[in-house]
């Protein structure tokens, strides 16, 4: 069996903390020549001062080619939870024009 033809899986662990994530409302995109980086923060979007606070969560370096893929899981993703939650507003699911039950 050649390499290529063999199927392979991702085995991945977390540690608990890693594993609990980290809340971002904001993300910042940059890039240069030959990565691009993803800033994920998180920002007090209430303070009604000129300069709002925030402190960096996380940041990701990744190559061209990983970006496309990506952007392409993100947008697959973003696409199946938009026809779930069209699903749900259904009038037959009980969506927000079904009359409810006393």
């Amino acid at each position: 069996m050649d390499d290529e033809d063999r199927e392979r899986h991702i085995n991945i662990h977390f540690s608990p903390e890693i594993m609990a994530g980290v809340y971002a409302n904001f993300a910042n995109v940059s890039h240069s020549e030959y990565e691009f980086t993803i800033t994920f923060a998180r920002v007090d979007h209430e303070v009604d001062d000129e300069e709002i606070p925030g402190v960096v969560v996380s940041r990701v370096n990744l190559s061209p080619r990983f970006m496309r893929e990506l952007i392409d899981a993100m947008q697959d993703n973003y696409s199946k939870w938009q026809t779930s939650e069209g699903i749900k507003n259904l009038p037959e699911f009980g969506g927000p024009d079904e009359p409810r039950q006393p």
